[in-house]
């Protein structure tokens, strides 16, 4: 449903996980599974939960947040392909997304096709895409291998392909996950330029990134997520100024937790990611 007065229009969003998905599954694990499911309908994990936002046509909003902190799933929702759980996203205007660096590319054809498959995904007519063409392959400038098949590209390769295409079509919004050091640099200054000039024209994009620079010199406001929400809203700098502070303070006090761990002769804490992999 289109927004009103809004390019993007978030409220009270909420997108979980179900926990319930293992790596490992046995045949008495999936039968207790199956016979308690209703007692473990709440075993969910809330990537995003409560968030609240809107951008108006010709803001560029960057989002920051450490990892683990729901701002990739939040682009996956605006971008519709993570159905929201809770709350609504209401969108005006064409989409276009490059949310993991060469991401959605059919590996098996060739570069030249994948632009086609693309712009029909899009809906683009494919008199449009085929006018497009020739600017999207001077611009991701990958030379021969446009016409090789996807598969046999570098994850550099994919990536440029992807922004070129994403940044082709003149979107209303542009979603945008860590591309802006994308490539050498002389592709970095393309691109950055590249969105610069979509700035200018008046298109809403939403930036995810870790680049603290690139949220100043690219967006005119930011928002700052931990946990799945929201944790604080306002101006490019003090957003920046406030991620660093609380990142100061954390390293601070993990710091200070060590060091008391080491005091007492314990061993250091299991981390969460090798027990996952044990």
């Amino acid at each position: 449903m289109p927004a009103t007065g809004y390019a993007i229009d978030v409220r009270d969003l909420g997108v979980r996980y179900n926990l319930h998905l293992t790596r490992r599954t046995t045949i008495k694990g999936s039968l207790a599974e199956w016979v308690g499911r209703r007692q473990r309908d709440d075993r969910f994990f809330w990537a995003l939960r409560h968030v609240d936002f809107r951008i108006a046509h010709g803001e560029s909003l960057g989002v920051l947040g450490p990892n683990g902190a729901g701002k990739s799933t939040l682009l996956l929702a605006l971008a519709g392909i993570l159905a929201p759980d809770e709350g609504s996203i209401r969108v005006s205007g064409r989409v276009s997304s490059l949310l993991t660096l060469g991401a959605g590319f059919e590996m098996e054809v060739s570069g030249r096709e994948n632009i086609a498959l693309i712009g029909a995904f899009m809906g683009i007519r494919h008199r449009v895409m085929r006018e497009l063409t020739p600017s999207i392959i001077e611009f991701a400038d990958i030379g021969p291998f446009i016409d090789a098949p996807v598969r046999t590209y570098s994850s550099g390769m994919r990536a440029r392909l992807g922004f070129s295409i994403a940044t082709a079509i003149a979107p209303d919004i542009l979603l945008l996950d860590e591309v802006l050091g994308t490539g050498d640099e002389d592709f970095r200054a393309r691109s950055q330029q590249r969105i610069r000039d979509l700035v200018g024209r008046a298109r809403a994009i939403v930036l995810v990134t870790h680049d603290l620079n690139s949220v100043s010199e690219y967006c005119n406001r930011a928002i700052l997520m931990e946990l799945g929400q929201v944790l604080y809203e306002g101006e490019p700098q003090a957003t920046v100024e406030f991620y660093k502070d609380r990142v100061r303070k954390r390293k601070a006090r993990l710091a200070e937790e060590e060091a008391a761990r080491e005091a007492a002769g314990l061993p250091p804490p299991v981390r969460l990611d090798e027990v996952a992999s044990s």
